[in-house]
């Protein structure tokens, strides 16, 4: 299962740009620290001050964005900095994030009839695997559903904002766009305690080439997504749309907080309709602007954490982006969270117990402007690794629950079957050198000659991709023509996407208990709750649905 911050199979995090070691851990300053870069986030209006703050700390400037309002910094004294009133935000320019969820089917726990062997039988009307695909039935994507009436539109651009994309699967490159398809980031062999990170660099300058996926977790998501219809493998919910991949995450799943900025800032600049970021930004699980028990150094870090991603996630709006994330995946009420014991969650032993509230954020599913989505598993009952809340839970999907008994699947796993990339499995163990399956949570199918890798994940990641499919549809239906395709307000694609879920209201008994004797507690009114917001996503009726 899932835990928030450390998955088993898809962990997520970010890059190194300089040194970290242990002195970079976000306490007091030494006199003996050297300088590091940082991003120093400015009040409006105070780029001025806060430029000759940074320098009459002793700080060079290396770099600045004005959309965002910030200077990359190089300083050994970021507190300093901080200090002055026209700085909002320092956080050193680390590691601070991991995947919101994708925890690996074992094979044998999650599957009910499998084999590893290839795939053989065909799903009338759909795509060979659609059999197994219980997520697209659950919400309408089938033949006679949603396909029938919209599948998207190659003038709509999806971005994935993830580990990588697989622009080589059969399954992911008819609808790949490799000329906007961008990589921000450079893998980094070892950490500064010389332990393996991201492994050997494969290509020049440690930065791999735009279609390249070293981990697997982005190219699940985007099958989800966008998967075409093409007689081989998965169908995705938007089988005809553009998918753009947006590369944050290293090999190692680590993501710089520099690198999800950029990402979304080029997503708006380049006219990309919708995103999926099926991640959380770290280290710290929740981010709180003034927390007693934090350092000064890492209340700055939480802050600029807090008001970067705020204005990325803004400017990306107001450029016509709509954005999906995955809500989380430690099961946790996160409008009642009080104790945080995994922050800062890199370097690794960093972690401390510290007390939290309310006004601490998960980012980015606690963030104005950006649809949360929980999970659902085959029997429609929440997962029980998924996060919620009536304040965070905007609505809910398909994303898979081992235990979710009860259901008659005819053989399919309770989980997500999507593409995933054949280096990746070989690097697993997961395939033999005849490229045949070791496990029953992978399959494989082959038409002409050529075989495509397909694997069964869990998780809010893997939920959040049936609403960003859903969102394209709307897009492909009533876009109007404009940068990078079509353009839609994501105001409206929000609205929609709330009116086409079917609603869902909470258990009888309001309340969920489980194996482990732990409860979850559903609060809000059938037409908005904290275990499925405002219903189930629905892409059939999202397909016929009038604007």
């Amino acid at each position: 299962m899932y835990a928030r911050g450390r998955l088993a199979g898809a962990i997520m995090s970010i890059t190194l740009l300089g040194g970290l070691g242990a002195a970079g851990l976000p306490g007091a300053a030494t006199a003996s620290e050297p300088a590091r870069n940082y991003l120093v986030f400015y009040k409006d209006g105070g780029r001025d001050a806060a430029q000759r703050a940074a320098e009459a700390a002793g700080g060079t400037i290396q770099g600045r964005d004005d959309k965002l309002g910030y200077f990359v910094v190089r300083a050994s004294d970021p507190e300093r900095i901080g200090a002055d009133p026209s700085v909002v935000g320092v956080a050193l320019d680390r590691p601070i994030g991991r995947t919101a969820g994708a925890a690996v089917s074992s094979g044998a726990a999650a599957s009910t009839g499998a084999t590893g062997a290839d795939h053989a039988r065909r799903a009338p009307g759909g795509d060979p695997l659609s059999d197994r695909q219980w997520d697209m039935k659950m919400i309408g994507a089938t033949p006679t559903g949603s396909y029938a009436k919209a599948r998207g539109s190659h003038k709509v651009l999806v971005g994935v904002i993830d580990t990588g994309v697989d622009g080589g699967h059969p399954d992911i490159a008819p609808n790949f766009n490799r000329a906007l398809s961008r990589n921000f980031v450079a893998d980094q062999p070892t950490d500064d305690n010389g332990k393996q990170l991201d492994g050997p660099c494969e290509h020049k300058g440690c930065k791999d080439p735009a279609d390249v996926d070293d981990d697997g977790h982005g190219t699940h998501v985007a099958s989800t997504i966008g998967s075409p219809i093409n007689g081989i493998g998965v169908s995705g919910v938007a089988p005809d749309v553009s998918l753009v991949n947006l590369r944050a995450g290293t090999d190692s799943g680590f993501f710089f907080l520099k690198p999800t900025m950029d990402a979304l800032e080029y997503a708006a600049d380049v006219g990309v309709d919708v995103v999926n970021m099926s991640f959380y930004v770290d280290p710290w699980t929740f981010n709180c602007a003034n927390n007693a028990s934090d350092t000064n150094r890492e209340r700055l870090e939480q802050r600029a954490i807090l008001e970067g991603m705020r204005r990325a996630v803004k400017y990306a709006r107001a450029h016509g982006v709509t954005l999906v994330t995955a809500i989380g995946n430690e099961g946790l009420d996160l409008g009642k969270v009080k104790t945080d014991t995994s922050s800062p969650d890199f370097p690794k032993g960093s972690e401390k117990k510290r007390a939290v509230d309310n006004s601490c954020l998960n980012v980015p599913a606690e963030l104005d402007g950006v649809i949360s989505v929980s999970s659902v598993g085959p029997g429609g009952r929440k997962a029980p690794y998924s996060d919620y809340g009536v304040e965070q839970t905007d609505i809910a999907a398909p994303g898979g629950d081992i235990f979710d008994g009860g259901t008659d699947l005819k053989g399919a796993s309770r989980e997500i079957l999507a593409a995933a990339p054949e280096n990746v499995l070989r690097a697993k163990g997961l395939i033999d050198a005849a490229g045949r399956p070791k496990t029953s949570s992978v399959i494989r199918d082959c038409r002409d000659g050529k075989c495509a890798y397909y694997q069964y994940l869990e998780g809010t990641s893997m939920a959040a991709p049936h609403v960003t499919g859903v969102a394209a549809l709307i897009v492909g239906r009533f876009g109007k023509p404009g940068k990078g395709g079509l353009q839609m307000d994501p105001a409206q694609v929000e609205r929609m996407l709330y009116a086409t879920a079917t609603p869902k209201g909470c258990p009888a008994s309001r309340t969920y208990r489980y194996g482990t004797g732990e409860s979850q507690v559903c609060e809000g009114p059938t037409a908005k709750n904290g275990f499925f917001g405002h219903g189930l996503a629905d892409a059939a009726r999202a397909a016929t649905a009038a604007p």
